[in-house]
């Protein structure tokens, strides 16, 4: 296709921020079309298997760059396809972080109480659920178990997971065959369409440039569905909006590579990127102490060996998200399943005096697989990223068919980074090690760098045009017209998993999308209930839509 269409309302990415809009801008009676880089996959198409062109490497953008790798979600319905489905709300001192930057992160405008009620527009909308201990896996039952004997406390995680019909197969991360995740291929996506949304698989964006008449053009690619290497073709749309949802690995590319035909970017564009402080450590269990220490069995014998069994993260410790304390001196500790793949690679083996990602003592730490327990540390980190000038095409130089590339991202940890990462493996050490329960030790950092599956930040909102790309009301500064709304738009970590508060964010971002749209003489109204035909959610977040409507 080469010829320009046109219409009112064009969305970059159909993850949380991309599918949020779609669906209400769509049901606002605008044309909206939404390009997707990935391929468009359901439940059929999602395989127990990890080769090469499975939905595993399909549904993944793994890119590395300097210092810092970026895991994230490449399909129709984007990090939900792929995610783990842990749904927590970022604890209220997230919220007035300072950050790099020594003074507070978040817009004015922007508090745990303000974005209550745009989270439950989310939680209504997916639907999120507390997680009972009736629900969780053998492996989230051991960390609650370790926590208690070590004088610690944890909780079931929040969670999008229809437990009903949950197989407990632990294939999340290669997208749910049997439905039981509530990814945004339940929800919003399939209200933008019932609205009359367009959503394009495979399509590549580039970059954007004006039109005549004031408008913009968005330029995309698109992607062989078997080769991302390979452009099957290219294409031009116009639009009086366009709001970039590419992720946080991508969205600053767009805009970095549409300098040339925009004029001058936000200095924040591409800048202050955060890994949401992430880290990840694997305890290596002793079997005979599980059963004399903790008192669990599993019966026939067994008294763990369950890491394979289960779905991701089911219980988390929050003890360290105690706002007194001091920055970087607060995380999360959260029980979760990494298949095999990135994390038998990374995991180092516990108690080595150097570099034990490969040998002979990791081929016997392997052969305990079952008896691992991965424990995910989410820190605050210093915002320390930046993206160099960027690739050609696309976020990274893409080196396979599929899922890996080289991207233009450094990251070079500060000292409050590596002290918080410091802090969180000693938690984890104290409470894994007590009488000989565990041996664990840190994945390493020197085989991609750090690694997070959580991008945010690099086109953050805030109060400052010098340290932050957006308004608060995610608009791109002297670019009207511009939103982005993915985890780009989050100022920094959240010491949780984030997509709660990338959708809650999103949705608060909605009403200002349409005023805008409204003022460019698109025909569209807010006010649209939940997709499933709920209205509490919307009802609760009334009183703040005159706020976000006008400045």
């Amino acid at each position: 296709m080469t010829s320009t269409e046109r219409t009112d309302v064009l969305v970059v990415g159909s993850g949380f921020g991309g599918a949020i809009a779609a669906y209400h801008l769509a049901a606002g009676g605008a044309r909206v079309v939404v390009l997707e880089r990935g391929p468009w996959l359901t439940g059929n198409d999602f395989d127990h298997d990890f080769k090469l062109g499975s939905s595993y490497t399909r549904a993944f953008d793994f890119t590395v760059g300097d210092g810092m790798s970026v895991l994230g979600g490449n399909c129709v319905g984007g990090g939900s396809v792929v995610y783990f489905a842990a749904m927590p709300r970022a604890p209220r001192f997230v919220f007035e972080r300072h950050g790099s930057i020594g003074r507070r992160m978040w817009p004015s405008a922007v508090s745990r109480d303000t974005l209550e009620p745009w989270y439950d527009r989310v939680e209504e909308a997916i639907p999120v659920t507390k997680q009972e201990w009736s629900d969780v896996s053998y492996a989230g039952g051991l960390w609650a178990a370790a926590c208690d004997h070590a004088g610690r406390t944890a909780n079931p995680l929040p969670s999008a997971i229809d437990n009903s019909k949950c197989a407990n197969c632990n294939w999340m991360m290669a997208g749910c065959r049997f439905d039981a995740k509530r990814s945004l291929l339940f929800n919003y996506l399939p209200g933008a369409l019932a609205h009359g949304a367009e959503v394009r698989p495979l399509h590549e964006v580039q970059h954007i440039s004006r039109t005549d008449d004031g408008d913009y053009r968005v330029h995309y690619n698109v992607v062989d569905d078997e080769d991302y290497r390979i452009q099957a073709g290219s294409g031009t749309i116009d639009a009086k909006i366009i709001i970039l949802a590419a992720g946080a690995g991508a969205t600053p590319v767009i805009l970095q590579r549409s300098e040339a035909t925009l004029g001058t970017m936000p200095n924040a564009v591409g800048r202050y990127f955060s890994g949401n402080g992430e880290r990840l450590n694997t305890a290596v269990l002793n079997e005979d102490k599980v059963r004399e220490v903790l008192g669990l069995s599993r019966g026939d014998g067994l008294a763990y060996e369950a890491n394979q069994i289960g779905k991701g993260p089911t219980v988390a410790s929050w003890d360290r998200l105690d706002g007194s304390l001091p920055e970087y001196s607060r995380f999360s500790l959260e029980q979760l399943y990494f298949p095999p793949g990135l994390g038998t690679i990374l995991a180092q083996v516990p108690g080595a005096t150097g570099p034990s990602w490969f040998g002979v003592d990791k081929k016997e730490l392997l052969k305990r697989w079952r008896s691992w327990l991965i424990i995910f540390q989410m820190t605050e980190d210093d915002n320390e990223g930046v993206f160099g000038p960027p690739p050609a095409t696309g976020n990274a130089d893409r080196i396979s068919q599929q899922m890996l590339g080289v991207g233009r991202l450094r990251y070079n940890p500060t000292a409050n980074t590596l002290r918080g990462w410091a802090e969180a493996d000693a938690e984890v050490k104290d409470i894994l090690e007590r009488d000989g329960l565990a041996e664990v030790a840190a994945w390493t950092n020197d085989v991609v760098g750090a690694y997070t599956v959580h991008p945010l930040a690099s086109c953050r909102v805030g109060d400052d045009p010098d340290t932050s790309a957006l308004d608060d009301r995610n608009e791109l500064r002297g670019h009207p017209g511009i939103f982005v709304t993915d985890g780009s738009a989050v100022p920094g970590a959240l010491t949780v998993n984030p997509a709660m508060t990338i959708a809650a964010l999103a949705e608060r971002a909605i009403p200002g999308i349409v005023h805008a749209a409204q003022q460019r003489g698109v025909n569209v109204t807010y006010g649209a209930p939940s997709p499933d035909g709920a209205t509490s959610g919307r009802q609760g977040a009334a009183r703040l839509v005159p706020t976000l409507l006008h400045r």
